[in-house]
């Protein structure tokens, strides 16, 4: 019987479990390797870590977390958790049972991308969704933006910010008079004409064949949780402008007893550095509340 088992070792997960294995704690990670960020190369925004490989960071958080004795990882993946506070398993796809007190989500989200062919291969490298993250790259180049809903009209406006923008309505959004004197009040030149694919780097062909090309494309996808384990685990789910993410409390509690969630499923907005922070406070709340268990 383990103190917690954490499902999700990406950044979020390996933060909360690095402050229980302080707290000398009995920790168990389960992990899939599907981090969110594995299409994209580098890192960036992260402090101390700005510009290093994203999959370098995670191994190299892993291997400082294996230097506590009380940690133990499985390279898999969870398929059910049954059970209630103080007695909870959790099974994984090889047929294996593990038992905890608690249990933590960190399982990450699953972008839904905008059926454009072209785009999701370039995903994390040359189509994004957070210009904090990818923006200064781009070195104040045109940039697309390729509209998925209303909200799409804020993310073209920040990003403005990091160079002359292209707003792609792609039949995604009607945008009324006041909509478009905000966006040209930023500079922001907009395109009506469905898109036909994304060719090259990011060049993107129209219907009719005109193409345009940009230095980078954004677009807001739609986010669900990758794993329906903590929705068939009872857990209640939210809607946010981003998507659907799990319920959570200040605490990271979710509505059932002993299940908590962090990271980008249990949070908006998403970026590494927020990941990690929610991680860590999710890490320190579960601590609190095996020391203090009718808190």
């Amino acid at each position: 019987m383990h103190d917690v088992i954490i499902v999700g070792g990406s950044y979020a997960g390996m933060a909360a479990a690095l402050q229980l294995l302080r707290a000398r704690r009995d920790v168990k990670v389960i992990d899939a390797g599907e981090r969110r960020n594995r299409f994209a190369g580098f890192s960036h925004g992260f402090l101390g870590q700005d510009g290093v490989g994203a999959a370098e960071i995670a191994l190299s958080a892993r291997r400082q977390l294996e230097a506590y004795p009380t940690l133990s990882w499985v390279d898999g993946r969870a398929v059910s958790v049954e059970g209630s506070k103080d007695d909870f398993t959790v099974a994984t796809a090889d047929g294996r049972r593990h038992g905890s007190r608690r249990v933590l989500f960190a399982t990450g989200l699953e972008d839904q991308l905008p059926e454009i062919s072209g785009l999701a291969e370039r995903w994390g490298h040359a189509v994004f969704h957070c210009p904090y993250c990818h923006g200064y790259e781009l070195d104040q180049g045109k940039i697309g933006v390729i509209a998925t809903g209303p909200m799409s009209t804020h993310q073209a406006e920040i990003v403005s910010e990091w160079g002359p923008v292209t707003f792609l309505t792609n039949g995604a959004v009607e945008l009324d008079p006041p909509a478009r004197q905000v966006l040209e009040g930023r500079s922001v030149s907009i395109e009506t004409t469905l898109i036909e694919r994304i060719d090259g780097v990011a060049e993107v062909v129209l219907k009719g064949g005109r193409r345009l090309g940009f230095a980078g494309l954004f677009t807001a996808p739609f986010c669900v949780p990758s794993s329906s384990l903590a929705e068939e685990a009872g857990c209640d789910l939210e809607e946010t402008m981003m998507g659907i993410q799990i319920r959570t409390n200040e605490a990271k509690q979710t509505s059932v007893a002993g299940i908590s969630a962090c990271g980008d499923v249990a949070r908006i907005p998403h970026s590494v550095t927020l990941a990690v922070a929610d991680g860590a406070w999710a890490g320190a709340q579960i601590h609190r509340s095996l020391v203090w268990p009718d808190g």
